[in-house]
């Protein structure tokens, strides 16, 4: 099976709908979206310090 496929079965899931709307919300807080933004930026190479 692949990872597709159990990461599709899991948010159809009762359990991954709650994990879904968890991180929905935890992503909606201004100080939460700066740190998901500067790890995001850190990852993509636009965060590199010099």
């Amino acid at each position: 099976m692949s990872i597709f496929k159990k990461v599709a079965d899991l948010a159809k899931s009762p359990q991954g709908r709650r994990a879904v709307e968890q991180a929905k919300r935890y992503a909606q807080d201004p100080k939460n979206k700066e740190k998901i933004d500067r790890v995001v930026n850190k990852v993509k190479g636009r965060g590199k310090s010099h």
